[in-house]
């Protein structure tokens, strides 16, 4: 046994502490090497189950840095194309492609228009890297609509005037979705809450010849503070908020319900969204799901660690590492996150 310091001896002795018994169970002796602690880690982060949340705008020449996402970009239809295919290289698993059109109207039309910004990319996209890399799209009016809403509004004058119609949005989430799969996307990602959307989009895609389009539904979305810097990359017109469809965060049942729900009407992947502050739901979902579960490392969750490191109070790389390890841990089977790529990149390299 170590030797005790004599004044912490004395000390001891004075007050008739009895020297403690060399424990037996000793469960240092499995960290004592880099090689022990890879043998027995229980998680571990592989490239394929990241997913690149990726934007894409319409009216630039040269990719724009976001100011609020620093590192992150918008993204010409040519510049995406080199990203997808970095991506790929690096055996990222999927990139989501995000929408950032010039011009928007009260339904969001541009969102189904077959020369929409969104489809162009997916077509772009998908013709860069083919089957390499799962291409997604993201399947929601929010970035299309002149209000920013994810949903078109009950005319004015009416009852309810101004609040998102949630009945009246699912034809449009319909056209969306076969919009984004005869672009070429291998899966869709409804995110606007709205009741039966799952259900609405399976219809849809079944009944247009696309069984194969899979859906990754964004089940268990909170009305989070987390989603301020992505207003940022999409442009959002937003007045007011979200809290009328998306989840209040003091719920946790409920995203389990909300999960179980789009299980129900045909989800393929059901996600948790933040994944950082919602860990209990996370694990919940995970425990209780029949199928994949993802968790979005949102873009305030994202700035939070790279405004931290900039600063060097917070060692860069072993946050998002832990961060995205912590994430796996409590059951995502795929992570979306801003450093898939980077992070692929030195998994591989490992």
């Amino acid at each position: 046994m170590s030797q005790i310091p004599s004044t912490a001896a004395s000390f001891l002795q004075d007050r008739g502490v009895p020297a403690p018994a060399a424990p037996t169970v000793r469960p240092r002796r499995l960290r004592a090497t880099p090689a022990l602690r890879g043998l027995v880690s229980e998680t571990q982060v592989r490239p394929g189950q990241l997913i690149y949340p990726a934007f894409v705008r319409e009216d630039i020449t040269e990719p724009q840095p976001i100011a609020a996402m620093p590192g992150q970009l918008q993204h010409t239809l040519d510049s995406i194309r080199r990203e997808a295919a970095a991506c790929a290289a690096a055996g990222v698993g999927a990139i989501d492609l995000f929408g950032v059109p010039a011009t928007r109207d009260a339904v969001g039309s541009g969102a189904w228009a077959q020369e929409g910004i969104l489809n162009r990319a997916v077509a772009a996209v998908r013709a860069e890297v083919g089957d390499a890399l799962v291409v997604c799209a993201d399947t929601c009016l929010d970035e299309f609509t002149s209000h920013g809403h994810c949903g078109v509004l009950r005319p004015a004058g009416g009852p309810r005037a101004g609040e998102v119609d949630n009945d009246a949005t699912l034809p449009l989430y319909q056209a969306m979705a076969v919009a984004q799969a005869e672009a070429g996307a291998h899966m869709v990602s409804p995110s606007g809450m709205m009741d039966g959307q799952v259900a609405a989009i399976r219809t849809a895609l079944d009944a247009t010849g696309h069984e194969d389009v899979s859906i990754l539904a964004y089940s268990a979305k909170y009305a989070s503070a987390y989603f301020g810097p992505f207003r940022e990359a999409v442009g959002s017109t937003l007045q007011g908020d979200r809290r009328s469809y998306q989840q209040d965060p003091a719920n946790r049942r409920e995203g389990l319900r909300e999960a179980l729900l789009d299980v129900a009407e045909g989800a393929d992947i059901v996600m948790v969204k933040p994944a950082g502050p919602y860990l209990d739901v996370l694990a919940e979902v995970a425990a209780h799901s029949p199928v994949p579960v993802a968790a979005y490392q949102v873009s305030g969750e994202y700035a939070m660690v790279e405004a931290a490191a900039e600063r060097g109070w917070v060692d860069r790389e072993r946050v998002i590492m832990e961060s995205v390890t912590g994430i796996v841990r409590a059951g995502a089977d795929s992570v979306l996150t801003y450093w898939a790529r980077e992070l692929a990149e030195r998994l591989r390299a490992c």
